[in-house]
């Protein structure tokens, strides 16, 4: 124990900051890392002090470096302990030992103290190790040394027997290998014997056979080449009925043979052809010489007549053994080559799918998620220009904002005691909801705050506040009025049989400064005054564009304020217009069910039209029990564009639907259906202020369905 605290102490004198470190977190490992559980805030009371003591001491000797060396090496351990929080201001001190936090530190009682703490601890420590340590490793030195040696003996003998029992293994091998070789050997010697007792004919057969079989070998390799996109199972010889299943275990091992393998075959089929050729060299020399050693080995043939017919069949099984093997062995082969050229012949229309399938689909949809706060039909859902928030608004006259990122939560809620027709974000404090209502009235609501800022009023005999649109610069805004449609209740059989909705009716064109909350001033609409449904600012707000219930789409230049050119778009209400992603067009959805394209340049030409079905462009029904059905007309977006203006996403009965914008093609190209509603989708829109595109969609049923989309890009 002593030994142990002289060691520390002379770490601390010569400033060794992590050889102190080392020797105690070795004591951690070896000793206190073994104590329960109670005594663990012991343990690092006294290593805190260890430390403190080595500050001190740097301290009262005057090396202040190297405690400012101890704080940087200790920093990212010592930082999120309470206990060191104040001491970080130690070297800075000019007189630690006189202030009130250190001063203790600094005297000779308290290193005296913790020196009898840190030896009293080791003693008791030590003198209970027989008690806190089931195996005191320290204690046997001796014991595991002599363990150890034992052990490395063992290991030493059962490596002998290890090397005894792999050379028997290795002997007895080669025993049966020289035992497999000599019954081979000795099966050949008989087949060849036999060869020059065969006569003319028979040995002709034999050679006619294997050359047959060698050609159909050769013939084969070459006829691969042909087949090689057609599966030769049908045209492959058959296997003999009479094949022993030696010959099938062979002729599955064939298949896997490497091609030397065959050249050695056809090898030892010459050598068999010139050994029987000498053979029958022999034969007729032997007839010339005794007609007697003739007539004895005519007497043998016709005893072994039989067994050389049924080797010569053997010889025909074999031979077509040996082509059903090459025919086999080349048939992996022909089969790579036949995937590959299959695989050569599918890629131009796999790649091309693809292609058809990244034109088709050029979003991937990454999730959906559901807003359910609604308890009836959406009219409005706008996202702002951050694509942080989205404000939302229900026949009922509830508006909830809420984010989705990085989850879904309300934000701010309110219950409007009057109708609310409109809704749109202020663009330069994005925290701040423009809301018209159905009592000529609009109101600037603070979403943080979760209170009204200011209510005005438009018009009394104009109560219908049907549009808002906020300018780019935040400065201004247009705010559209209307009278009171003449009819309250729709036809639901007008509805069904495509009526019109009769709302041509009266209205007004204003601007308001934001500010002061003030009108600017009241645009003309010609050719009379006319209720303006929808209305959509450009990117730097010199031009408004607007659609009005009589089917004419205005131009207006705002730096002059008055219209510069309009056109009849549609025949019916413009229920929803907006700029192309060029702002060289202007796109225009309306009550025929058309969707059109005009140029700017030139009042009235088209672009391009596109019908959309019924689900798309409103009215929207929502059919119930018995007959019920609830008709609501067009109020927010109908449609909206990606990031770069190639895509639009409209409504439809079950979600969204991406179509893709193509001025040479007649019809609309459906890309992507983002599906999830049960109701008819009434409005959506499509943020692409984050990297990743976030459509919105709201039905009938008060549901909101928030899709991610990550783009394709080609």
């Amino acid at each position: 124990v002593d030994k142990i605290v002289d060691q520390l102490q002379q770490f601390v004198q010569s400033y060794d900051l992590a050889a102190l470190r080392d020797y105690w977190n070795y004591l951690d490992r070896r000793l206190f890392s073994r104590l329960e559980d109670v005594y663990r805030p012991t343990v690092n009371k006294l290593k805190t002090s260890l430390f403190r003591y080595y500050l001190i001491h740097t301290v009262q000797t005057g090396r202040n470096d190297k405690a400012q060396e101890f704080f940087l090496k200790q920093a990212s351990e010592l930082q999120n302990q309470a206990e060191w929080k104040d001491w970080f201001v130690l070297p800075f001190l000019p007189a630690p030992d006189s202030n009130p936090t250190f001063a203790t530190y600094f005297s000779r009682q308290w290193a005296d103290t913790f020196i009898v703490s840190l030896h009293n601890f080791l003693s008791v420590l030590f003198q209970c190790m027989h008690i806190l340590f089931c195996n005191p490793v320290i204690l046997n030195f001796e014991a595991e040394c002599l363990r150890s040696s034992l052990i490395q003996e063992e290991n030493e003998l059962l490596r002998h027997k290890l090397f005894a029992l792999q050379a028997e293994s290795s002997r007895m091998k080669k025993e049966e290998l020289e035992v497999e070789q000599a019954v081979v050997h000795h099966k050949l010697p008989a087949y060849v014997a036999n060869m020059d007792r065969l006569g003319d004919s028979e040995l002709a057969m034999t050679c006619s056979q294997r050359s047959t079989a060698h050609s159909l070998q050769s013939r084969g390799g070459f006829l691969s080449s042909f087949l090689s996109q057609s599966k030769k199972g049908p045209s492959r010889p058959a296997h003999p009925t009479g094949a022993s299943p030696t010959q099938t275990g062979s002729m599955l091992l064939g298949k896997k043979e490497p091609t030397n393998h065959q050249s050695a075959k056809g090898k030892e089929g010459t050598v068999s052809c010139k050994d029987g050729k000498s053979h029958f060299s022999g034969l007729v020399a032997g007839e010339s010489s005794s007609l007697q050693q003739r007539q004895k080995r005519l007497q043998e043939h016709g005893k072994e007549r039989k067994e050389l017919l049924s080797k010569g069949t053997f010889q025909g099984q074999s031979a077509e053994k040996k082509t059903d093997i090459s025919t086999a062995e080349t048939e992996p082969c022909s089969e790579l080559h036949a995937e590959q050229a299959e695989t050569s012949t599918k890629m131009p229309t796999s790649s091309a799918e693809a292609v058809g399938v990244r034109q088709e689909q050029p979003f991937i949809v990454l999730s959906q998620e559901e807003y359910g706060e609604h308890h009836s039909s959406i009219m409005y859902c706008r996202v702002d220009c951050s694509g942080r928030r989205v404000a939302s608004l229900d026949v009922d006259g509830v508006i909830k904002v809420w984010s989705f990122n990085p989850i879904m939560q309300t934000k701010a809620s309110s219950i409007s005691k009057s109708p609310l027709l409109s809704l749109e974000w202020a663009t330069k404090r994005d925290r701040l909801l423009l809301l018209g209502s159905g009592v000529g009235t609009v109101r600037l609501y603070d979403t943080e705050a979760k209170k009204n800022l200011c209510e005005i009023s438009i018009d009394e005999d104009m109560p219908r506040i049907l549009s808002l649109a906020c300018s780019p610069s935040g400065a201004s805004f247009v705010c559209s009025a209307a009278a009171q449609s003449p009819i309250s209740h729709v036809d639901f059989s007008a509805v069904s049989s495509g009526g019109k909705s009769m709302n041509q009716v009266p209205g007004k064109l204003l601007l308001w400064d934001t500010k002061t909350m003030k009108q600017q001033l009241q645009f003309s609409l010609e050719p009379e005054p006319i209720a303006i449904n929808c209305t959509a600012f450009n990117h730097n707000g010199n031009l408004l564009v607007t659609g009005a219930a009589d089917g004419i789409v205005r131009l207006f230049d705002m730096q002059q304020h008055e219209c510069a050119m309009s056109w009849k778009a549609h025949d019916g209400e413009v229920y929803s217009v907006e700029f192309s992603y060029d702002e060289n067009t202007v796109y225009s959805i309306g009550e025929d069910g058309k969707f059109i394209q005009w140029n700017i340049h030139r009042s009235g030409l088209k672009v391009s039209e596109y019908d959309l079905p019924s689900e798309a462009t409103g009215p929207f029904v929502l059919s119930g029990y018995s007959g019920y059905k609830q008709v609501q007309f067009p109020r927010g977006r109908l449609f909206a564009f990606d990031s770069e203006g190639n895509y639009m996403l409209t409504c439809s009965s079950t979600g969204g639907v991406i179509f893709k914008l193509n001025g040479e093609e007649k019809v609309l190209e459906s890309c992507l259906s983002l599906g999830g509603h049960r109701a008819p989708v009434v409005t959506v829109d499509w943020s692409t202020a984050m990297d990743c595109g976030t459509c919105l969609t709201a039905s009938m049923d008060g549901k909101i369905k928030l899709t991610t989309l990550l783009a394709q890009k080609s």
